[in-house]
């Protein structure tokens, strides 16, 4: 697979987990944020996983920048779908996803029906 998707931590750490729902996201092009990988490697330390360092060394490089516009446009997000108690994190990462052209990979119910989303659990 050489389909590019813009991963949300939960995506990431259900890859990381092994969830035979992501293996044919495991071969995909990868893409995320800062604020996306510091979520995963909080959730794993938190979980007292030795391999955090690691994790971080790897996927840094899919990190991407994001500017002033793409904090405008998720904290719209946000705001318009306020009920839904979005985070702050994946506004940005769907967001970005809309200005690559891309999909949001999540497993996140609340962007289930959300246009531009390939929802897997």
């Amino acid at each position: 697979m050489s389909e590019a998707y813009l991963f949300d931590s939960y995506a990431i750490i259900e890859v990381l987990r092994g969830n035979q729902n992501y293996s044919k996201y495991s071969k995909a092009n990868i893409i995320t944020t800062q604020l996306t990988l510091f979520e995963v490697y909080y959730t794993l330390i938190r979980e007292g996983k030795a391999h955090a360092q690691e994790f971080i060394r790897k996927y840094e490089k899919y990190a991407v920048p994001y500017n002033s516009n793409t904090i405008c446009i998720a904290a719209a997000l946000k705001l318009a779908h306020k009920e839904r108690k979005l985070s702050m994190s994946d506004c940005i990462g769907y967001s970005l996803a809309l200005e690559y052209g891309i999909k949001f990979l999540t497993g996140d119910q609340e962007f289930k029906d959300m246009k531009n989303v390939e929802y897997v659990k």
